[in-house]
């Protein structure tokens, strides 16, 4: 528990006294361990910490769960705590649409606690699942770059923490953690890859895969922030509604697929809604030019090449 005491107290302690922050915990080995680590480092500090646990209602039992978290964090010595229900609307396989509901409920959550800061428990384990996931489904390199230690208002202070090392922190203060059911059920992608893919892995290429995994989302990291700042500099310079065709073509193309995402973006298409495919039909207006057509991307953004411009229309009011 030691280990885990230190990574979190760095982030706590940027804290002000008095300050409210979010531990989401599901009852699992690593989220307990960061909750009892939050609980007493923040004691110290003086700071007011809220437990929440979010019940997707996925499973019989997980009233039951929610609960059984509730007392656990209350012996813990937790100021505030809550079960939040969300009702998961599947649309795209069950595990997306949790996590989706899962970061709206810590949002709001956040919102109604005054919490500046919300600390999840993902470890190195979850970090290495997906890198592997997003190198399978060829993504680049920010998808690559797995999950980020601070990403706004969400920390996660537990990713050069391995899975093993929460279970044993666990074990040290006698915390008994829940096993989640859906966590050994193959029809879930990730759990093939935790449970099937990274142990062949391991025992073919010798152990340390997982680490190396992340050590690479890391490195992955620092290259697409320094890309993404460079292309938020040219896209400043750029008029965002009608870019010179001759200016994006020169451009590195990894600097340009990320213009072309800002610019929709700001012309009002969907955050999250851009795909690779998207971007790709827009790079054909700007360097396999043969007279396409318009094109209709989400949200009703319209994108065309006319005289020499790559002219953006947001939807019509």
């Amino acid at each position: 528990m030691v280990t885990i005491r230190s990574a979190v107290r760095g982030h706590l302690e940027m804290c002000k006294a008095g300050e409210r922050v979010i531990v989401a915990c599901s009852g699992g080995a690593d989220s307990l361990a960061l909750s009892f680590a939050i609980i007493k480092e923040a004691q110290k500090l003086a700071l007011h910490v809220i437990g929440i646990t979010i019940d997707h209602q996925l499973q019989k039992q997980s009233a039951q769960q929610g609960q059984r978290v509730m007392e656990q964090l209350q012996l813990m010595g937790i100021a505030e705590s809550e079960v939040v229900k969300v009702a998961v609307n599947i649309t795209d396989g069950v595990e997306a649409s949790a996590r989706r509901s899962r970061y709206e409920a810590l949002d709001a959550a956040a919102d109604k606690y005054g919490a500046s800061r919300v600390f999840l428990g993902h470890t190195r384990d979850d970090q290495a699942e997906t890198v592997l996931l997003g190198l399978a489904r060829g993504s680049g390199t920010r998808s690559l770059s797995g999950m980020a230690i601070e990403s706004g208002k969400y920390i996660r202070p537990l990713l050069a923490i391995t899975r093993a090392q929460t279970v044993a922190a666990c074990e040290e203060e006698g915390l008994d953690f829940w096993t989640d059911p859906h966590n050994s059920n193959s029809d879930f992608l990730r759990v093939r890859v935790r449970n099937e893919v990274l142990p062949v892995l391991e025992k073919e290429m010798g152990p340390g895969v997982s680490a190396a995994l992340a050590r690479s989302s890391a490195l992955l990291r620092d290259d697409a922030d320094a890309l993404d700042a460079m292309a938020k500099e040219l896209f400043s310079t750029l008029e965002s509604q009608s870019m010179d065709i001759g200016v994006l073509s020169k451009l590195p193309r990894a600097l340009r697929t990320r213009i072309i995402r800002m610019a929709l973006y700001e012309a009002q298409a969907p955050q999250g809604s851009i795909t690779a495919e998207h971007v790709s039909e827009i790079e054909a207006l700007i360097t396999s030019w043969h007279g396409q057509g318009a094109l209709s991307m989400p949200g009703g953004v319209k994108v065309e090449r006319i005289s020499g411009r790559l002219s953006l229309l947001p939807p019509k009011p």
